[in-house]
């Protein structure tokens, strides 16, 4: 019922917007509100069509569909010009996912148990394309460092943005790859436990209404995400924050929150095969898919966007990440403490992002 409540922020956010015209720091928030009862929907439809195509392409369409939040708003921020703040958003993601979402899983998940468990294969492919996003995301940096800042030259033929799309190209090609590895060819190594239906359980969607939710769920959230770039700038001059700020924490947190609800909920269900593809999963696939889509569309929109992270902090996150969650997930079991490592870790490199440009 919670969450059937909170999808009367929709309207209001429509209301505060082009009627009573409200301050920007009320249509964000409020927008911000409408968008987790519209992450939890896409859960829930996405898990119901789980149940019809198993959960190896159910965790697919879960990390897919909670990705399109992030990829929409991310979009119309970049339509604003705002690439700097699209690229805080996208070390966010990939920060909040690895860390806050898997390490809010792992504690929840293991109160009142001693550990839980996962199939080591996953979780070392997971490892394995966490340090592929890592190379993919500092060759560009390292490009721009060498070719201009350690010789102080300018960029006239755009060298970044060719790096960056003949980088992206090579991302998305092994996302594919990935998928046809995981879910065609060894399928079987990979496929994820299926537990036995729970007495009581209510009767699954039938599969039509399932898409239908998607569909309209993501339709949605393309009209609050509007209204929260519109607002961005505003309210963080309201707040006396930065725009990469609230691009790290804010967007990314709340473009997100459909695989943070996800993780929590499979991770009491001892599902923690499903907990890591939903949020290392996740991870993998904002770095290989959704990160070199935004270039690629960028320089279709007219503001180009190269994946250069002038801030050595977000590179140094990134690779924390990769580090940390293989540290965590190399034996295939997870404990209350791990989860609160990642979380450390998070909460680290947020109280760094607070102080950036201050």
């Amino acid at each position: 019922m919670l969450f059937y409540a909170l999808l009367l922020f929709i309207p209001i956010s429509l209301l505060l917007e082009y009627v009573v015209h409200a301050p920007a720091i009320w249509v964000f928030g409020i927008a911000l509100l409408a968008i987790i009862p519209l992450a939890e929907f896409i859960r829930r439809a996405t898990e119901n069509l789980a149940r019809v195509a198993g959960s190896a392409i159910g965790g697919l369409l879960n990390i897919t569909f909670g990705n399109i939040a992030e990829l929409i708003i991310a979009l119309f921020v970049l339509r604003a010009g705002q690439q700097d703040v699209v690229k805080a958003q996208i070390t966010g993601s990939i920060v909040g996912n690895s860390l806050l979402g898997l390490g809010l899983a792992i504690v929840i998940g293991s109160w009142g148990r001693e550990r839980q468990v996962f199939t080591r294969e996953r979780a070392g492919l997971l490892g394995s394309l966490l340090i592929i996003s890592v190379i993919g995301l500092l060759v560009p940096a390292i490009f721009d460092y060498t070719e201009r800042g350690m010789y102080a030259q300018a960029d006239p033929a755009g060298l970044d943005a060719k790096v960056s799309l003949a980088a992206s190209i090579v991302l998305i090609l092994v996302y594919i790859a990935n998928l046809v590895y995981s879910m065609v060819t060894h399928r079987d190594v990979f496929a994820i436990r299926e537990p036995e239906a729970e007495a009581g359980a209510a009767p699954p969607w039938p599969w039509l209404k399932s898409v239908g939710v998607l569909v309209l769920a993501t339709a949605v959230i393309a009209f609050e995400a509007e209204l929260i770039s519109g607002a961005l700038e505003q309210t963080a001059e309201t707040l006396g924050l930065s725009s990469f700020f609230l691009g790290i924490t804010v967007l990314a947190i709340i473009g997100n929150i459909a695989e943070y609800i996800s993780a929590v909920y499979f991770a009491r269900k001892d599902r923690m095969g499903l907990v890591m593809t939903i949020t290392v999963g996740s991870t993998v696939q904002v770095a290989l898919f959704v990160a070199p889509v935004l270039v690629i569309v960028s320089h279709f929109m007219g503001t180009p966007m190269d994946l250069v992270f002038h801030n050595p902090l977000e590179l140094i996150a990134i690779a924390a990440c990769a580090f940390t969650v293989n540290a965590v997930a190399q034996d295939g079991e997870t404990t209350w403490f791990e989860g609160v490592l990642l979380l450390g870790v998070y909460a680290i490199l947020g109280i760094a992002f607070f102080f950036v440009g201050t």
